[in-house]
């Protein structure tokens, strides 16, 4: 049994999503961290509380339910997210965190938050980057809701750290794969996850023949030419939020935590075809290439990726998933 008159205690918003769930099986299988307890905020979905695991039900847009949450906790991981939900969106990642972040200055116990941020409120590959993406660059939203949440979530902790000297720190992260993820990113069918959808973006007979052939898709910019886009695979982000518990170094700064070179879509698909005999087929679009730069999380936390694009291929290609482990897609990417 734990003593939890010397645990912490880390709140964790969003814990039954992707992040979420592999942060809590990590933070209780290694032993480091086992003075750490957990108290999981659950909406839709719950998990097994255990003797180091709480559950509250609820959501975060209700004040009660985040004074519940955040009462007594030291430490607060804050994953909670919508996507393209205009009638949820502002409650949850604007209201939500508000709450959180009254209650956590408020409170005597409360040392830390860390928030999950995304490269979505920097615009990723909607808008032209001609150099590498660090922390210093301005906040540039697509267009849509949630880019301009993620852009309000790290506005919102940046100035409680400046009225309140909170300590926080954003990690920010691009589109986080597990499993076969980035084998279903790459697929004419349907079932595509996230986006570029493929199949609609070529007649319906060619996106047919391309999924029955495995054909590889090539993301290029509107001048043809094949681009980068960032990923990182979810042990390697978890890896971070580690690092950064109770991290001085953290106090109060934003990181990108990505894979040190992000993806070329040419590469990848070039891989594929030397290891899957896969053909690959260029999809023109108006996107752009985009480089996050990492070196600040590699220089200040002394983190590093273990995911490259071959590891990150062949992963997702090997995994076979058993028939008690269904695909799901927590959302649309």
């Amino acid at each position: 049994m734990t003593d939890k008159t010397n645990s912490k205690l880390i709140l964790i918003t969003g814990a039954t999503g992707k992040v979420g769930t592999a942060f809590i099986e990590r933070l209780l299988e290694e032993e480091r961290y086992s003075s750490y307890r957990i108290r999981a905020l659950c909406h839709n979905r719950l998990l097994e509380e255990t003797d180091r695991l709480e559950v509250v039900k609820g959501t975060i847009a209700d004040r009660e339910v985040a004074a519940a949450a955040v009462s007594g906790v030291s430490h607060i991981l804050h994953l909670a997210t919508c996507k393209e939900t205009p009638e949820d969106i502002m409650d949850v990642t604007v209201k939500g965190l508000f709450w959180i972040l009254e209650e956590a200055r408020a409170s005597k116990a409360f040392k830390q938050l860390i928030l999950l941020g995304g490269d979505a409120g920097m615009g990723h590959f909607f808008y032209p980057h001609p150099v590498p993406v660090t922390e210093e660059q301005g906040h540039s939203a697509y267009p849509g809701c949630y880019a301009l949440s993620k852009v309000l979530e790290e506005v919102l902790v940046e100035q409680y750290c400046i009225q309140y000297d909170l300590n926080a720190c954003c990690l920010r992260a691009p589109w986080i794969m597990e499993k076969d993820d980035f084998r279903y990113t790459l697929t004419f069918s349907r079932e595509v996850f996230g986006g570029p959808r493929w199949c609609d973006l070529v007649e319906p007979e060619e996106a047919a023949d391309y999924e029955r052939a495995g054909t590889i898709p090539v993301l290029c910019n509107p001048e043809g030419e094949p681009i980068y886009r960032n990923f990182v695979h979810v042990n390697d982000l978890v890896g971070a939020i580690l690092l950064a518990l109770d991290n001085p170094a953290a106090a109060q700064e934003t990181f990108n935590i990505c894979m040190n070179e992000p993806v070329h879509y040419r590469k990848a698909a070039d891989y594929l075809g030397e290891t899957r005999d896969l053909d690959s087929v260029d999809i023109p679009t108006e996107f752009h290439s985009t480089w996050l730069d990492n070196s600040k999380a590699r220089f200040l936390l002394g983190w590093c990726p273990d995911y490259n694009l071959e590891r990150l291929i062949d992963e997702a290609w090997d995994y076979k998933r058993a028939k008690d482990d269904p695909r799901k897609i927590w959302y649309p990417g």
